[in-house]
Parts: structure tokens; sequence; C-alpha cells
């Protein structure tokens, strides 16, 4: 009774929103980390290797991997995004457990995550791996840090724009959790795992390095625990 005394209290609240703001912040930082440490190992052309050859990528346009792993796994993410859209008037699940703003901040808090990935990846010049000479194609390796150098292939690439249809649904824990949510924790994992997957997925078919997948992730954790802590400081104005 106590403690439910202390959590009502706006003080309570604040630090404890203080709290989970500092705990995503080393999550963040520890991710980033990690994500270099991968850069600069050097691992994405041999990881790359195990499923290309010389001629290719022999799953490439294997129709599981097209028309299940690809195609509809893109359509799923579009369908559960536009069921956050209309959650936000009709909750459903896990939603009920949220306030009206608190579900308009998730989905806009997704759509950031989404944004991120798709501007980075619409400016990007870092091209497929099946684009890649060692796979078949013309283009050179060039990492995706040479921001200004240009590798002979079609670009585009980085970072890995199927894995956030999974990644980006990350964000929506952060609304999930401050809500107290049952759900929040298994919502994240599902999404950490979708993620996985379809990055992986992706990888095998040669479009895309480990580290396009890796960046995803990241980009999406941090742009959506970032953007909840902005959407959260101006509910007022929502």
């Amino acid at each position: 009774m106590i403690s439910a005394m202390f959590q009502d209290r706006p003080l309570f609240s604040n630090l404890r929103s203080q709290a989970s703001w500092r705990s995503d912040a080393v999550i963040s930082w520890i991710g980033l980390l990690i994500l270099l440490a991968w850069d600069f190992s050097g691992g994405d052309m041999p990881m790359a290797q195990w499923w290309g050859e010389p001629s290719g990528f022999a799953l490439r346009d294997h129709w599981w991997m097209v028309k299940v792993m690809h195609e509809g796994f893109r359509n799923a993410g579009w369908v559960l995004l536009l069921a956050l859209a209309v959650g936000i008037w009709r909750p459903w699940g896990s939603l009920r457990h949220l306030a009206t703003g608190q579900r308009t901040r998730l989905f806009l808090s997704v759509v950031c995550a989404l944004l991120a990935v798709t501007l980075i990846k619409g400016i990007s010049k870092t091209s497929c791996p099946w684009d890649l000479q060692a796979f078949g194609g013309t283009a050179l390796y060039i990492s995706h840090w040479n921001v200004f150098e240009v590798d002979g292939g079609g670009g585009h690439c980085f970072p890995a724009g199927h894995a956030s249809t999974g990644f980006a649904f990350m964000a929506a824990y952060f609304s999930l959790r401050q809500s107290g949510a049952p759900a929040a924790r298994i919502w994240l994992l599902c999404a950490l795992l979708a993620g996985l997957v379809l990055g992986l997925a992706q990888q095998i078919r040669g479009a895309h390095f480990m580290s396009h997948t890796l960046w995803t992730a990241w980009l999406c954790w941090t742009v959506g625990w970032l953007s909840h802590w902005l959407f959260s400081r101006l509910r007022g104005k929502f």
C-alpha cells in the first residue's frame, strides 16, 4: 500500500522515468560499441561467404525466401502498423492498457524508427552483397563508412530495410512499459527476434551484410526511445 501511494506521486513517477531513460541510453551506448567492434572486425565479408560464391547466392530467388520471408513478412509488417494506427481509436490487446495519447505516441515512435532507416537507406551509396564482384556482380566492396565513395553498384542497401519490419516495433515497448502493460517485454522480445530472423534471411539471399542488420537494430532501438521520450515531454501538446 505504501509503495502504491508513492507510485501515484509525480516525484516518484519522474524519478522512475529518469531511471528508465538512463538505462535505455546505456543500452544504446553499449549497442553502439558492439556495432563498432563488429564493423572494424571485418566480419561482414567472411560471413557473407557462408552463403555466397563467385557465382552468386544460391538462395537469392528461392520461393520461400522471396515469397514468405521477404514479401510475406513485409506485408505482415504493414498490416501490424495499420493495426497500431487503428488501435489509437479502437484499442486491442496490450493497447487497452494505454490512454489515447499514449497509443498515439506509441504509433508515432514506430513510424519514426521506420523513417530513420528509410531515410538513411535512401541516401546510402552502399550496394548489396549480391552486387559485388566477389559474388558475381560488378561493384567493389567499400565500407559503408566511406559515405562519399561510390562502389559502382546500385547503392541504397545500408542499413537493412527489411529487418526494420521487425526491429521498428521495438519502439512500441517504451510506451507499453510506461503504462505497466504486462506484455511489454514479450512485445520487445518478439520484435527483436523478428528483426534478427528477417535480417538473417536477407543475408542468406545476399541482400545485406550482418552490419546492415545490426545497425538497423541499433537505429530502431535508439530512435524508438528518443522519440518516445520526446513525445512524452510534448504530451501536453498532443
